[in-house]
């Protein structure tokens, strides 16, 4: 497990990131009452929060984005295996620093997350959101930086401030759609369905029969929700997998494009090319 630490301002940024050839259960704490949001990039690590003699269980976070208030009395369990890495970006701060917080940061978490910034347990959960594109791209980011000392707080710095703005854009947009509990279960069952079938998704009218309702209404809240359309989510998500394919197993380019869904292989490097800016034989 690696775990890192940055100050910046006022807030907090904890970078997590683990991977095992067995299975692998890490805790942690936080030293004082936090607001904090959670951003959980590749792999899709278990994970249990555990307080007063609860156990509140996530058992996909691939994409998942956790806005939580959490006292010393929480914990935080995650589960690691083989195929299921842990990368983990937490940005936090404390209710005293709210009036502090530059950007407007300290009215957006008033405005959006007002059940955080006024708890009434030791435990508060904010609304349970999947990560855009932009966001996945950003948290990729944090983990693949190079750079040292001052230039590395630079870029922290500005990677943060990114990633907050996608998620209360993210937020706002989701409170101008207001989408009921039951619409958003079946709009993140979709996302469900596609993740698992990659490599021969079902078609749009399919896929809205099997959530149970219309392709119109399907492809609006999808992207109220997700931040872009079915498809293009798709494709997204099938090159990540081919990204991650190419480099942590010993696949052929061939090999990778037959298990993302691609048939010709031109087609497949042509959208990877325009997805990562480099050909797949060069990852």
């Amino acid at each position: 497990m690696n775990r890192e630490m940055i100050d910046i301002e006022d807030y907090t940024i904890l970078l997590e990131e683990a991977s095992t050839d067995n299975n692998l259960i890490d805790s942690c704490f936080f030293d004082e009452p936090v607001i904090a949001i959670a951003f959980y990039g590749a792999g899709d690590v278990g994970l249990k929060v555990k307080f007063d003699g609860k156990i509140k269980e996530f058992r996909h976070t691939k994409g998942m984005v956790l806005s939580f208030y959490a006292d010393s009395k929480v914990e935080f369990e995650h589960h690691v295996f083989k195929l299921k890495p842990l990368q983990c970006v937490v940005i936090a701060t404390t209710i005293r620093n709210m009036d502090k917080l530059t950007n407007g940061e300290g009215l957006f978490l008033e405005k959006f997350l007002y059940q955080l910034v006024h708890p009434k347990d030791h435990y508060v959960e904010g609304p349970l959101l999947n990560m855009s594109p932009e966001m996945f791209q950003i948290v990729e980011q944090f983990f693949s930086n190079t750079y040292q000392n001052e230039i590395k707080m630079l870029f922290y710095k500005s990677h943060m401030t990114a990633l907050l703005s996608h998620y209360f854009g993210q937020l706002a947009k989701q409170q101008n759609t207001k989408l009921n509990t039951s619409q958003l279960e079946k709009i993140n069952l979709a996302q469900e369905i596609l993740v698992s079938n990659l490599e021969n998704p079902p078609s749009l009218t399919e896929l809205a029969y099997r959530i149970g309702i219309n392709t119109n209404k399907l492809k609006i809240e999808f992207k109220a929700q997700f931040g872009v359309p079915v498809f293009k989510y798709l494709q997204n998500e099938r090159l990540k997998k081919a990204y991650n394919l190419i480099k942590n197993e010993q696949k052929t380019i061939q090999e990778v494009a037959w298990a993302v869904g691609y048939d010709s292989l031109g087609s497949f490097s042509n959208a990877f090319e325009k997805k990562f800016g480099f050909r797949p034989s060069q990852v």
